[in-house]
């Protein structure tokens, strides 16, 4: 059975639904960028929710964009707000569901994460993880706290290729392999998987990051993949070619992102093995969470300073 039937193709091949809410905020917009008026609401399991902590974290947004955490089980009501956790601090919502139904009450697809919404209207303002990455860097540039430049304009070009490449066949390619109810669909997704994950071993060879001198929102695409991979995509998902600390490259470039200040904060390896184990149990209907992988690498140093 697929893990998401209305998200599966007859051949078998997992096809995400697309981002229902995605307002912008901006001057002179319905939505003004404006400092505790938006709350996010995130997982810390998940990958596309990480990246947008992410970001909020290396811009110093914590004190004018608020968050909270769903617990990481999700069950057949969705993200849920559970105790012992964190309860919803904005509208004491039981499952992020209701932030879907306030806000359309036509919604009829799955409730996904991160969500952020605003307080002042009462609504849900954008759901995908990309746009509200971009409004985090653009709308909030005045409250931002430091200068790190997620976007160069000199690469524009280059990053946005290589994100769409990485998206494609990286952080939705673990997901279309995991998600295959076919065998030739598993393995078109993971020979895809594994030629990126090659290809940017190889980039990585004579570069520190991806695209600049430091870590741009492409290194952050693919770290959000890449700190999952070993414990959850590896084995759960049968992306058992390789692991990421296989990779000479790629491991040492992994250890430099955890290090990166406030990135190890962000990364709950709980979360994220409970989430994928007992969530979904079509693939593992056991619901037994391993114990390994020993992640202990991730404190040693990524031995890669030296490069430009």
């Amino acid at each position: 059975m697929a893990q998401f039937p209305k998200e599966q193709s007859t051949e078998g091949e997992f096809q995400r639904q697309d981002d229902a809410f995605r307002h912008i905020v901006a001057k002179g917009s319905a939505y003004e960028p404006e400092a505790g008026r938006y709350h996010l609401y995130v997982s810390l399991a998940c990958p596309w929710a990480h990246r947008t902590l992410i970001v909020r974290k290396l811009l110093g947004l914590e004190s004018v964009i608020t968050s909270s955490i769903v617990d990481p089980i999700r069950d057949d009501r969705g993200w849920a707000f559970r105790s012992p956790g964190e309860p919803d601090p904005v509208n004491g919502f039981t499952y992020l569901a209701e932030a879907y139904q306030a806000s359309d009450p036509a919604f009829d697809g799955r409730v996904t994460v991160p969500v952020l919404w605003d307080r002042r209207m009462s609504c849900i303002v954008n759901n995908s993880e990309d746009d509200i990455c971009r409004i985090f860097v653009e709308a909030f540039r005045p409250y931002h706290t430091h200068g790190i430049d997620l976007f160069p304009d000199a690469c524009s070009e280059r990053q946005a290729a290589l994100s769409q490449a990485i998206y494609e066949k990286v952080n939705n390619g673990v997901y279309r392999a995991g998600f295959a109810t076919s065998q030739k669909a598993y393995e078109r997704a993971a020979v895809r998987l594994f030629g990126m994950l090659d290809e940017l071993d190889a980039i990585l060879a004579g570069r520190r990051f991806l695209v600049a001198d430091h870590p741009v929102e492409t290194d952050w695409r693919a770290f959000c993949t890449l700190i999952r991979f070993d414990p959850v995509y590896h084995g759960h998902f049968k992306c058992n070619l390789r692991r990421i600390v296989d990779y000479p490259n790629l491991s040492g470039y992994l250890r430099d992102l955890y290090q990166w200040p406030g990135i190890a904060a962000t990364v709950n390896l709980d979360h994220i093995k409970r989430h994928y184990y007992v969530t979904h149990d079509d693939i593992n209907p056991t619901r037994i969470v391993p114990i390994g992988p020993d992640m202990s690498h991730l404190d040693q140093p990524g031995g890669r300073a030296h490069l430009p």
